[in-house]
């Protein structure tokens, strides 16, 4: 069973930049797609960007585009989420969520096969 973990969630302001990390458990199969999707209150889960593992291949929200970059390690499983002047508006639940196959689109939550437990972050003054 696939396992992802996300960290590096928190309080920020207005303004600043984070980055976000998700861990991958090895696994035999193939991983075809990581994405991030964020989920505020009330809210359905959306889409932010995510990355084509085998060649790097990245995809990004209207929302997140120009001030965001995925990127990840093959190596060390890991998929990373920067995203620089962040607004209140940002504030949300993010998850990552490996999609395995190449069926369904890349920014459908439906899509994808394995999902992390989320790290909440919050863009407050």
């Amino acid at each position: 069973q696939e396992q992802l973990v996300e960290s590096g969630g928190g309080l920020v302001q207005p303004g600043d930049s984070l980055r976000l990390s998700c861990s991958a458990s090895p696994r035999a199969s193939r991983r075809y797609f990581m994405g991030w999707f964020r989920q505020a209150p009330g809210k359905d889960r959306e889409f932010v960007g995510g990355i084509r593992w085998r060649d790097g291949t990245t995809l990004y929200a209207d929302s997140v585009k120009g001030r965001s970059t995925v990127s990840r390690d093959i190596t060390a499983r890991t998929m990373w989420l920067q995203m620089s002047s962040l607004k209140p508006e940002d504030t949300a639940v993010y998850y990552c969520a490996e999609k395995s196959g190449f069926d369904g689109s890349d920014s459908d939550p439906s899509a994808y096969n394995y999902w992390g437990q989320g790290t909440q972050v919050t863009v407050s003054s």
